[in-house]
């Protein structure tokens, strides 16, 4: 893996602290596109255990949560890990937590949903909600060493993370999260349905590839303008729609 250590060399390597994936409006249009993607069944079950209330409702309840005493143990799930083959693996997941091994135990758990408690059901399902957005968020990928470094976008001082969780969409087209539906949500059938064959942890892998790009697209201390949107947020975009569809695909074997 050669290539990626050059990659990585070039800039300004620091690991970057786990941090927000996407923000509200990623995440709310994650969940969207996944709710307009569940079966009649699915959705009906999977609002029973949410008290009434839409996937979108709780599309960031564990950002907003995660520094609680109560939740504090999941503060460290928001990231994954990817080795030289740019693969998720046990070897590489942290003690603090990593995202697609947590995604993986709480589907697994919730295949048997019928026999556990509602207050079970309801947690993990929150935990799917949003690591689906956070596992295909570009710097929620963590390789070997994943460089941390701060640029302008736009005039405005960000780290790079930040640029990727929220500066990008809200540099675009500052959609809401209903238009994000209408706008991306666009796929055939076949496409969504091959899109969502696989594992957490092939989706992943497939992020990992498909990301490592964006460290070549800024480097530390540059001034990014309208050129690095243009080319940046179809990246966005495209990760938040396969992470809507892949969403959609889980809650729907699950509860479907």
């Amino acid at each position: 893996m050669k290539r990626i250590a050059s990659i990585i060399s070039a800039l300004l390597v620091f690991t970057a602290p786990a941090a927000l994936g996407w923000g509200k409006a990623g995440h709310d249009a994650v969940a969207y596109i996944a709710e307009c993607n569940l079966t009649k069944k699915a959705r009906r079950n999977v609002e029973r255990y949410l008290g009434g209330r839409s996937i979108v409702y709780y599309s960031t309840w564990m950002d907003e949560y995660r520094k609680t005493p109560e939740h504090n143990y999941m503060d460290g799930w928001h990231v994954g890990y990817v080795d030289e083959e740019l693969r998720n693996t046990p070897e590489v997941w942290r003690e603090k937590g990593d995202c697609v091994k947590e995604i993986a135990a709480a589907i697994d758990l919730l295949r048997n949903y019928r026999e556990l408690e509602d207050s079970v059901v309801n947690l993990n399902l929150k935990f799917i909600i949003h690591l689906a957005g956070d596992m295909h968020c570009p710097v929620h990928i963590k390789y070997p060493e994943t460089p941390n470094f701060r640029v302008k976008l736009n005039g405005q001082d960000m780290t790079y993370h930040a640029v990727w969780d929220s500066g990008l969409i809200e540099a675009s087209h500052r959609w809401d999260y209903t238009e994000y539906g209408h706008q991306l949500d666009r796929w055939s059938k076949a496409e969504r349905k091959a899109v969502s064959q696989g594992t957490p942890a092939d989706w992943f892998h497939e992020s990992a590839v498909d990301c490592l790009v964006i460290y070549q697209w800024a480097s530390p201390d540059e001034e990014l303008g309208q050129d690095f949107v243009n080319r940046a947020h179809e990246l966005a975009e495209i990760q938040i729609l396969k992470a809507g569809y892949r969403l959609a695909a889980i809650l729907n074997e699950l509860f479907g």
